[in-house]
């Protein structure tokens, strides 16, 4: 499984973002797909994910309210929508799936997200 990210970029706080991961390789049936992202000298956290089946959600608590997670099955494309965003959330952003629930086992090659003040 290849995954590629993209959408990211410099915005001001308070503007948006939509972040793309789309997936290539052989079939593609996960169990989740998630966000994460790294800031400069912190370590790598979690920030979303979504059930590949179903409509299950989660969020990190720091962008709850702020962020959606949506997936196109028929594009193996996850989404996420960044909204009011704050300088915190400069980061790398890593997509990944997880094709069992029991870990995230392929990862995208990140996207930087800037958001200035």
């Amino acid at each position: 499984v290849q995954l590629q990210a993209s959408g990211g970029g410099l915005v001001q706080a308070g503007g948006s973002l939509r972040l793309s991961c789309a997936a290539s390789g052989r079939t593609f049936n996960p169990y989740l797909m998630g966000w994460f992202r790294q800031a400069p000298g912190k370590e790598r956290e979690f920030v979303s994910a979504i059930r590949w089946s179903g409509s299950n959600t989660f969020f990190a608590d720091s962008v709850k309210g702020r962020f959606t997670i949506s997936r196109d099955n028929a594009k193996n494309t996850v989404y996420l929508q960044m909204n009011s965003l704050k300088p915190e959330d400069t980061a790398v952003y890593y997509c990944a799936v997880a094709p069992t629930m029991t870990k995230y086992d392929y990862w995208g090659q990140g996207t930087q997200v800037t958001v200035s003040s």
